[in-house]
């Protein structure tokens, strides 16, 4: 088994935070949200996964040895391929070629799921949905009878299916895959000027390939400042019972409600920390009120109260705010 995850994107929805890392390794109750989503398909893969493949941009070579380091965590090869120019779902996916082999796991990172099924790798193809209110916004599947995957809707103006597509995708034969995808780059096939994996689902439909929906309990999305402070409440919540907070947290004169994220030599000084706060390495908080918050290594928030925000590395942060979106290096006094 492979997971191939394509994370080129810089994350605009993101920025600042996305302007110094790229959104997938922005930390979630501690991990990097890519990790977070790769560990959870190793769980559901219920087979060894042997290597990780990411598509990434220009993002630095300490970013590269970072990924590879998550994988071989996972006791997966880690592989780099790059793309340059955004060109579509599919054309990302294809990125990674020589990669495209076998049965594998296509999830793109910037999304997390809760799921209470395993997936069976004899099947042909596995899309994972969630049921929600108001698909409008998103593509949706269409079933039939026998529960088999009939369309593939993009953001149906009209209700088709509840099901919505998160953006993870299991495939039993990689290679035809991959030589869909190739048919679509050679012919030029494309939806709104890029190339969409869609197009080559629906190629594979047409010559007997049966998908079928794996469906999830919660799907957490990271797109923007809001949608990931609640993602890091909801990882919070679920992973209550690890430990998670540093034996070299020097906590004085504070309170830690939890649950809580609190990383390695962070130093707590007449502070009221959480619920639902994660905060990095080396990190200050001082007279200061803080929840449902992300404070990313080695800032400084003091005389503060501060709800519903993230705070990037090396910021510093004096006086009494609320609702912050503050990126790295960044220094805010009021």
């Amino acid at each position: 088994m492979k997971i191939i995850v394509p994370m080129a994107g810089r994350g605009s929805r993101l920025r600042p935070h996305t302007l110094t890392v790229p959104k997938p390794l922005i930390p979630v109750a501690g991990k990097p949200i890519v990790e977070r989503l790769v560990e959870d398909i190793t769980k559901v893969c219920g087979e060894k996964v042997e290597e990780i493949a990411y598509i990434i941009g220009d993002f630095g070579e300490q970013v590269e040895k970072d990924l590879v380091a998550i994988a071989e965590g996972l006791g997966a090869k880690g592989t780099i391929y790059f793309q340059e120019e955004a060109l579509g779902t599919a054309h990302a996916i294809y990125c990674a070629a020589p990669s495209l082999t076998g049965n594998l796991v296509v999830a793109f990172a910037d999304t997390l799921f809760q799921a209470d099924f395993t997936l069976d790798a004899g099947t042909d193809g596995i899309i994972w949905t969630k049921q929600i209110e108001d698909p409008s916004a998103f593509g949706v599947v269409k079933l039939n009878d026998s529960g088999e995957i009939t369309d593939f809707v993009e953001k149906p103006e009209t209700f088709v299916s509840d099901l919505a597509i998160i953006g993870i995708y299991y495939f039993k034969d990689g290679d035809m895959l991959r030589e869909e995808i190739k048919y679509l780059l050679d012919n030029g096939i494309k939806e709104k000027g890029e190339y969409q994996l869609t197009n080559a689902l629906e190629n594979m439909k047409s010559k007997g390939i049966k998908f079928k929906p794996g469906t999830v309990i919660e799907w957490l999305d990271c797109g923007n400042k809001n949608a990931t402070v609640y993602t890091n409440q909801r990882v919070l919540e679920i992973t209550k019972e690890e430990k998670n907070i540093a034996n070299s947290v020097k906590s004085q004169n504070s309170v830690i409600v939890p649950p809580c994220f609190i990383g390695e030599n962070v130093h707590l000084l007449n502070a009221i920390v959480g619920p639902h706060v994660s905060i990095g390495e080396n990190t200050v908080i001082e007279n200061t009120v803080i929840k449902n918050s992300i404070v990313q290594e080695n800032s400084k928030v003091i005389n503060a109260v501060v709800e519903d925000s993230m705070i990037g590395n090396n910021a510093e942060i004096e006086g009494a705010v609320l609702d912050l979106s503050i990126g790295d290096f960044t220094q805010q006094k009021l």
